[in-house]
C-alpha cells in the first residue's frame, strides 16, 4: 500500500459524519489561508450527505469564507433536475442552500430535462472542467496546472464507497472504469438505479490533491477489504483512488472489519 495513503476508523456513523465534517473545515481553511479559495469535488451517498449536515450544523462552518469554495461533483443521477436522486438537490439541501455559497462557483452535471442526451450532459461537465482549469491556469502566475489542463485544481474529493467497491458512479467491469483519455464519462446501464449517470473518470478523480474515500455499515467491509488490498481497479474501482498527496480512507467501525489491525489509526 502506497505511504500516503492513511485509514481513520471511527466507532460509529455519526462519529464519522462529525469527524469527516470537521475535517474539511479544516482542510478547507488551510487552502483558503494558503490561496484565498479552495475547491471540493462532493459526494452523495448517507455519508457524503450526513458529512454536509453536520457541517452546516457546526459553529465550526463559520470560519469558512463559503463564497470562495468552489464546488464540483464526482457524479449525479441523469434524471429530471427536480428528482430527489440528483446528489446537488441533496448537496443544497443538507449545506449549500445555508451558507452562502456563490452560485457561479457551483458546478453542476446537466440534468435529464436540461439537455438533449446523456452524452450532450457529458459533453457539457467536460467543457465546464476545462473552462475553470484555463481560467485558473491564466489567473495564477504560480498556477501548479499547465494551460492544457483539462480539469482544476481539486484540493479535497470525496468519495463514497458502494457494497460492490464502486466509486463516483464508477461500477466494477463496466466501461466507466476502463475509460481513459477524457475527464468524465456517461453511464446507461448503472447496476444501481436509476441507469443512466455522469460521472467523472478514474484519471479526473486522480488529479485531486486529497482524496478521501468514505465508507459506513457491515455491507461496506469487503470492499473496504478489497480496495486496501490493491486489486485490480477494473474489478475494485475503489483501489484506483489515489490522490496526488494523500488518500485517507475515512470508515466507521463497521466497515473496518476486514481491514489489518496493524493498519488502522482510531479517533473517538
Amino acid at each position: 500500500m502506497s505511504g500516503n495513503v492513511r485509514i481513520t476508523v471511527h466507532p460509529s456513523f455519526d462519529v464519522l459524519a462529525a469527524t469527516t465534517a470537521a475535517r474539511l473545515i479544516t482542510r478547507l481553511l488551510d487552502v483558503q489561508s494558503e490561496r484565498g479559495e479552495a475547491t471540493v469535488v462532493l459526494t452523495g451517498g448517507s455519508v457524503g450527505i450526513a458529512t454536509l449536515k453536520a457541517i452546516a450544523d457546526s459553529p465550526a462552518r463559520l470560519s469558512v469564507d463559503w463564497a470562495k469554495v468552489n464546488f464540483w461533483f464526482g457524479d449525479d443521477r441523469f434524471v429530471d433536475a427536480a428528482s430527489p436522486e440528483r446528489n446537488v438537490g441533496q448537496a443544497a439541501a443538507a449545506l449549500l442552500g445555508s451558507v452562502g455559497v456563490d452560485p457561479a462557483r457551483v458546478h453542476v452535471m446537466a440534468a435529464s430535462d436540461e439537455v438533449a442526451d446523456l452524452e450532450a450532459a457529458v459533453a457539457d461537465y467536460q467543457g465546464q472542467l476545462a473552462a475553470a482549469a484555463r481560467l485558473e491556469w491564466e489567473n495564477d502566475d504560480d498556477a501548479t496546472t499547465s494551460g492544457d489542463a483539462k480539469v482544476p485544481r481539486f484540493d479535497v474529493l470525496l468519495l463514497g464507497l458502494g457494497p460492490d467497491a464502486h466509486i463516483a458512479s464508477l461500477f466494477p467491469d463496466m466501461a466507466g472504469i476502463r475509460t481513459q483519455g477524457v475527464t468524465v464519462v456517461g453511464v446507461t446501464n448503472s447496476p444501481k438505479p436509476p441507469p443512466s449517470r455522469v460521472s467523472l473518470t478514474l484519471e479526473a478523480i486522480n488529479t485531486a490533491q486529497e482524496i478521501w474515500i468514505v465508507a459506513a455499515g457491515a455491507d461496506k467491509a469487503a470492499a473496504v477489504g478489497l480496495g486496501l488490498a490493491g486489486a485490480n481497479p477494473v474489478q475494485v474501482p475503489a483501489s484506483g483512488a489515489r490522490g496526488v498527496n494523500k488518500t485517507l480512507w475515512l470508515i466507521d467501525q463497521e466497515a473496518a472489519a476486514k481491514v489489518p489491525e496493524q493498519l488502522i489509526r482510531r479517533e473517538n
